[in-house]
């Protein structure tokens, strides 16, 4: 009987657009800490994003990762937070996950970014519970500040905070809208099948006759 417990990194995130950002920073995840799996999982109506004008629909969303991460086997994708009943809480997505599946550990991936704002999510604490937090270096952030601001919070919350020993990509996916819309292309920095899905629904087109790119 195999008591092994499973061990499955989540990627959260709008995804709009997914990038080779993302896809790093889950492969390296699970090489880093020996995961099972990473599940990339969209929200479907974030707190902190409510408006989603001119952006891609849950859909479209979905769909871009599904193409991202096709091919990969310990990639999959999870639609736990696609929704339409209220906002999607962090807090809750891991405790309910915990809850259905007790022979789980979790592995919550962030970039540095959202660790410096991490007082301000909703039950910080409790996420903490719930999970491991993986904290990945962004924004080119100091070593030495970023551990100490993961030592304060791990005081803090009694939390588990493991840096991600990993290079820094600074891509956003705002500045990959922006550059659509400029016409310029997105080739290299997201999957081409990404690109390719973007230009055919013409996703982050200004207007009808906005320019296209072509990759």
């Amino acid at each position: 009987m195999d008591t092994r417990r499973k061990k499955i990194g989540i990627m959260g995130g709008t995804f709009d657009p997914i990038h080779v950002g993302h896809l790093i920073l889950g492969e390296k995840t699970y090489e880093q800490l020996g995961l099972d799996k990473i599940w990339f999982m969209p929200a479907g109506n974030p707190p902190h994003k409510r408006n989603r004008a001119g952006r891609a629909t849950d859909e479209q969303r979905v769909a871009m990762v599904e193409r991202a991460i096709s091919g990969n086997p310990h990639f999959e994708l999870s639609l736990i937070e696609m929704h339409d009943h209220g906002l999607s809480y962090t807090y809750h997505t891991l405790e309910n996950l915990r809850k259905q599946n007790p022979d789980t550990d979790y592995y919550f991936i962030i970039g540095a970014d959202s660790l410096y704002s991490f007082t301000t999510w909703m039950k910080p604490e409790r996420i903490c519970a719930a999970c491991t937090i993986v904290v990945a270096t962004r924004d080119h952030t100091p070593v030495k500040e970023l551990s100490e601001e993961m030592e304060r919070l791990t005081q803090l919350y009694h939390g588990h905070f493991v840096r991600l020993d990993t290079m820094n990509i600074d891509i956003s996916s705002q500045l990959l809208r922006q550059w659509h819309q400029e016409g310029k292309s997105l080739r290299y920095y997201v999957p081409d099948a990404v690109a390719d899905y973007i230009n055919e629904h013409h996703i982050y087109d200004i207007t009808e006759g906005a320019p296209k790119t072509n990759g």
